[in-house]
């Protein structure tokens, strides 16, 4: 037995590992890639049409319809917004990968803003025309030439579209956890439950952005099937059930490959751990694996919109044609039929990925001044 006073105890606290600086990098090098890629866009942007798509017959922007609130100026409105809601999401990168190098939820921001590359074929295949008015790269560039008009500067926002259901689907569900405790369906299925929560707020989300940008003229869908679509047969016709359910094809994805576990682990990243992608470099295999699901994902929403196409049930078409600076973009003679005004434009892969294996078809257009598009275009 000893008189001693016991040592006293000492709980050490863990410290936190200080970031080390080449962690920094990843983010720097998105962002000077970024701006190079905004600046290369300023200097090769144009606001005039190549004569492949402009309308020879036409001179000036004359718009047979009214858009919202009868403002004509709305395209200048969202060249402004997408300048500064960009601006905004730059140092927000910035800010949430200085705080927290390698975030998953920063890494889906370059993902979704990443997929921008696929947007012509976007456009082709659902008939989403472009207002010609809008900063545009080049009509004649390969891959920029599959938009039926223009490849405009205001796509650069997607990831607000895209990846923003997943901060109000991913809120809800904690508040579903914390209330109904870990028995509950919601804390024992998480990702079924995040992914549902995603497409209800996706679908909506998109069903009232789209209906919005479409009545500001920022674009059209020159053709939709008729049912399940809105505004049938108008400028502002609107593919409700096709559009907006698809466009959670990338929605859903994106939402789930951020969300984590109670280890602290996105499912992005237990994939690539699992897939071994990059194990000495973490983020990179977590990025890697997020950039080929919501790739793959966008594709799927292209590949829904081109069987439509090819099927030739796409047979409303949006009257008048608001942009008679450009060709009508009639790759499978709708608009003819329908008595609108030429020339036509059937645009890129107008031929058998459109179901027409001999391009556009001979049209009987109907007499002057009938059909449902003159006849608009005269009372507008």
């Amino acid at each position: 037995m000893t008189t001693k006073d016991p040592a006293p105890l000492v709980v050490e606290t863990p410290t936190q590992p200080k970031p080390d600086g080449k962690r920094s990098w990843g983010g720097w090098i998105a962002f000077i890639a970024l701006v190079a890629f905004l600046s290369f866009f300023a200097l090769s942007s144009r606001r005039y049409l190549d004569p492949r798509v402009a309308n020879p017959d036409v001179e000036g922007r004359p718009r047979p319809v009214e858009f919202l609130f009868g403002f004509d100026h709305w395209v200048y409105f969202h060249e402004v917004g997408t300048v500064l809601a960009l601006i905004t999401l730059i140092v927000v990168f910035i800010v949430g990968w200085r705080r927290n190098p390698g975030s998953p939820v920063m890494l889906m921001f370059l993902c979704t803003t990443l997929i921008v590359w696929q947007d012509p074929i976007m456009n082709w295949a659902p008939y989403a025309v472009y207002n010609p008015e809008l900063l545009h790269w080049p009509e004649s560039w390969p891959l920029v030439s599959l938009s039926p008009t223009v490849e405009p500067f205001s796509v650069f926002g997607y990831v607000m579209f895209y990846f923003g259901p997943y901060f109000p689907a991913v809120a809800i569900l904690r508040r579903l956890q914390a209330r109904k405790g870990p028995e509950a369906f919601a804390s024992r299925h998480p990702l079924i439950c995040l992914g549902l929560l995603a497409m209800v707020i996706g679908f909506i989300f998109d069903a009232f952005l789209e209906v919005g940008l479409i009545h500001t003229g920022l674009y059209i869908y020159s053709q939709v099937i008729p049912f399940g679509s809105i505004f049938t047969g108008t400028t502002f016709q609107f593919p409700l059930i096709w559009e907006s359910f698809s466009v959670t094809f990338v929605m859903v994805p994106a939402a789930i490959l951020c969300y984590r576990d109670d280890t602290g682990k996105s499912v992005a990243e237990k994939l690539a751990a699992k897939a071994k992608i990059f194990p000495t470099r973490p983020v990179l295999g977590t990025f890697l694996v997020m950039f080929a699901i919501i790739n793959v994902s966008y594709f799927a929403y292209g590949t829904w919109f081109a069987v439509i196409k090819a099927s030739g049930q796409a047979t409303a078409v949006a009257c008048p044609w608001p942009y008679p600076e450009a060709k009508v973009y009639d790759p499978q003679g709708y608009y003819e039929k329908e008595g609108a005004q030429g020339p036509y434009s059937v645009g890129i892969w107008s031929t058998w990925m459109s179901g027409q294996p001999d391009g556009r078809p001979d049209v009987n257009p109907p007499p002057p001044g009938e059909g449902a598009c003159a006849t608009q275009s005269q009372n507008g």
